[in-house]
């Protein structure tokens, strides 16, 4: 868009081809003149083209100039995004000057996302409390370009690479554009229609896009209403209607920092990215407090667990930006405010906010009508008969055109909402069967139904999952696989599509290479290295699981079967939303109605007739971990091992403690990795999974506590 600040008039400006080769935009306004030129000259003849990809190119036999070089906030297929060219959002959906946000290639080679605000900027994707190494791009590819292809896929130089929900449709028109959001979106239409609809995007979770409510206020995420903004208690909207602009306060401290006139509120389930003045480790929420009443421009504090879950970290602020509310954040923030400042229950619990319209008055209008004399008995009998002759005939029709008639158009309606919402595709069973080769190729098997390998017709190869216990109908079926398609995460297996057809419930996973933990445990291949990181990453996917989905899900079968490992032995969770599919509605106040998951790797607390929560997986995880490291299956007993057990027959976890207390380590070590291990690592490692298999559940850690203390290992390391 040239000119992108001040638009040329629409309807009297001119965009000419000179003789000297220079294309010139002319503006028709008051202040008319050239506003923009190509800046480019040509002795020959030139020509102005218009290509079938969407690229405008001036050209004398070779290009002198052409748009897709100066994208604003679209790429279209086939177009590049380099080193020297970016991606800018519009300010508003009405509003095309410069936005706050930014697609860019970041100086270590990586693609991000950044937002530029009028006083503070700061990259938001890929989400920057990673370290660089563990979000899986690659640093040192120093080209730079990202293309997305005509049939829906994209791909970057630093290994990013998505494929649409549509891919492989085309005769489909496609766009990514950054949105006045903040999001990356791909859309698409079909030649002829006018509708484009979402096929891909980058964040399902919109409060996690630095900014979209500006400072000192909080963002809320409701599946249903979509996002919204509200201002922390205290503080007003700065500018009513633009939430970019933020909140403000509308009281003042008489002296600025007087401690006798300030206090602080506690707002629940709230979360305040960045911005910190300091971040104090192991201390109490005293002492946090008098941190932030000591600084005159401490805005309030954040007091959240740290790693061991003891004690808590301290994060005094200066700036209340990119505020969410989250229902799983472990930690509480404190707001300083006046003593005198008084808030309701709502403004400190309430997680959204919505402020609709008031509804117009109706006027009801006086009208008279003049009346006939008529036969009133009469009258009557003809009235009653026309009545009920229709409602017959209202009635058949009704039936004929539900049964008939309803079903497939509701049907059809949501498998294309869902396709469009949830970046997968719908499958036939013929198409799968087909796929799967008359499902002869079988690479694995679970109490949730059998896999098998397949080859889609764009060749890409797929695992298919058979669901032999799937009861559910139709529409519930579809509810859960739309829950399970919104969950994106590195570390969980990506699922492109499903089938509902009949009795057949089947789902399309990503076919992962070096197929399950399981299959690879006593493999040289996977060396110290791949095991730990294996160990982290699998905890990175669960506490996403539990911490930052939209929906609770727990996994409630972690095994080495459910561990699968990607061609450079990456771990990715799978089988993680069957519990949902198969027992849709069967969850009551966090209970469930039968015993799920596979002996020996079952937590206790299922036999406990207590509440189910997601320290079931964290049991589970430790059992894993200890089975990785050891090489020894919790159903074995180790009297059977040889020089490694003792003539009793000891259980993996009781054998596990003692080896540890008595400073045997070196016994427990795997076969397979011939001593070559790192000692550090393997006390943690082994220290964390003893913690998660504690009989108390309450003793044990979260996942996201687990992936902390794992992490400091690691960088020590």
């Amino acid at each position: 868009m040239a000119n992108r600040e001040v638009p040329v008039n629409g309807r009297r400006s001119t965009l000419s081809l000179l003789d000297s080769g220079n294309l010139v935009l002319t503006d028709a306004g008051d202040a008319g003149g050239e506003v923009w030129s190509s800046g480019t000259s040509s002795t020959s003849a030139a020509e102005l083209h218009l290509s079938d990809t969407g690229n405008l190119f001036l050209t004398n036999g070779s290009v002198l100039w052409q748009s897709f070089d100066s994208p604003t906030d679209t790429l279209l297929p086939q177009q590049p995004l380099t080193r020297n060219t970016f991606l800018i959002s519009a300010r508003s959906q009405y509003n095309y000057s410069t936005g706050f946000y930014k697609l860019y290639f970041d100086n270590d080679n990586v693609l991000r996302l950044l937002f530029d605000g009028p006083s503070v900027s700061g990259a938001y994707w890929p989400f920057p409390w990673l370290q660089s190494d563990h979000f899986d791009r690659f640093l040192y590819n120093s080209s730079r370009i990202a293309v997305l292809d005509p049939l829906g896929r994209f791909q970057s130089s630093d290994n990013y690479s998505f494929y649409t929900s549509d891919y492989g449709v085309a005769a489909t028109q496609r766009r990514m554009t950054l949105d006045f959001d903040g999001n990356l979106r791909v859309y698409s239409r079909e030649l002829g229609s006018i509708v484009w609809a979402v096929t891909w995007e980058v964040l399902s979770t919109p409060c996690f896009i630095h900014g979209v409510c500006g400072n000192n206020s909080l963002c809320s995420y409701d599946p249903t209403k979509g996002r919204s903004c509200s201002c922390v208690p205290g503080y007003v909207p700065k500018v009513p209607g633009d939430w970019s602009a933020g909140c403000v306060p509308d009281f003042t401290f008489s002296d600025g920092c007087v401690a006798d006139e300030i206090r602080f509120v506690k707002l629940q389930y709230v979360d305040f990215y960045g911005y910190d003045y300091n971040v104090i480790y192991n201390t109490s929420l005293a002492k946090c407090r008098q941190t932030c009443l000591n600084l005159c421009n401490c805005r309030g504090f954040q007091y959240r667990a740290s790693g061991s879950g003891r004690m808590s970290d301290c994060y005094p602020k200066i700036e209340l930006l990119n505020g969410h509310n989250l229902s799983s954040f472990p930690g509480e923030f404190f707001v300083k405010v006046p003593k005198n400042k008084t808030f309701t229950v709502d403004q400190l619990v309430k997680s959204t906010q919505y402020t609709c319209p008031p509804t117009p008055e109706v006027k009801v209008l006086d009208r008279t009508y003049s009346k006939k004399l008529k036969n009133g008995p009469l009258n009557f009998m003809l009235w009653f008969a026309c009545v009920m002759g229709g409602i017959e005939m209202v009635v058949v029709f009704l039936v004929w055109f539900f049964l008939i008639k309803n079903q497939q158009d509701v049907t059809s309606a949501h498998q294309s909402h869902l396709n469009a919402t949830t970046g997968f595709k719908r499958f036939t069973y013929k198409e799968l069967k087909k796929a799967t080769r008359n499902f002869s190729k079988e690479i694995g098997r679970g109490a949730g139904g059998i896999v098998y390998k397949a080859v889609l017709p764009d060749d890409r190869v797929v695992a298919v999952k058979v669901l032999s216990n799937a009861t559910t109908g139709e529409a519930d079926f579809l509810a859960e696989a739309s829950t399970i398609g919104r969950v994106n995460h590195i570390n969980l297996i990506g699922m492109w599509g499903y089938c509902a057809e009949g009795k057949h419930r089947l789902l399309v996973y990503e076919f992962m290479e070096r197929g399950s933990l399981a299959q690879n445990l006593s493999s040289p291949e996977l060396h110290w290295k791949r095991r730990f990181d294996i160990a982290v990453g699998t905890a990175k996917g669960l506490a996403y699981l539990h911490e930052e989905c939209l929906e609770w899900i727990l996994h409630c079968d972690v095994k080495p079967q459910n561990i699968l490992l990607d061609s450079d032995y990456q771990p990715k969770v799978a089988d993680f939303g069957l519990s949902k599919l198969m027992d849709r509605g069967k969850v009551r106040n966090s209970t469930f109605s039968r015993i799920r998951g596979t002996r020996g790797y079952m937590a206790p607390d299922w036999v406990s007739n207590l509440p189910i929560t997601s320290k079931v997986d964290v049991y589970s995880y430790g059992i894993v971990m200890l089975e990785m490291m050891t090489g020894i299956s919790p159903t074995t007993s180790v009297d059977s091992l040889g020089s490694r057990g003792d003539a009793n027959k000891i259980q993996l976890v009781p054998w596990a403690r003692n080896k540890k207390t008595g400073s045997h380590l070196e016994e427990m070590v795997h076969p397979a990795l011939r001593g070559d291990y790192n000692l550090k690592q393997m006390e943690v490692l082994i220290e964390v999974a003893l913690k998660c298999v504690e009989e108390d559940k309450n003793a044990r850690p979260n996942m996201s506590q687990v992936v902390e203390m794992l992490l400091r290992q690691e960088n020590d390391s």
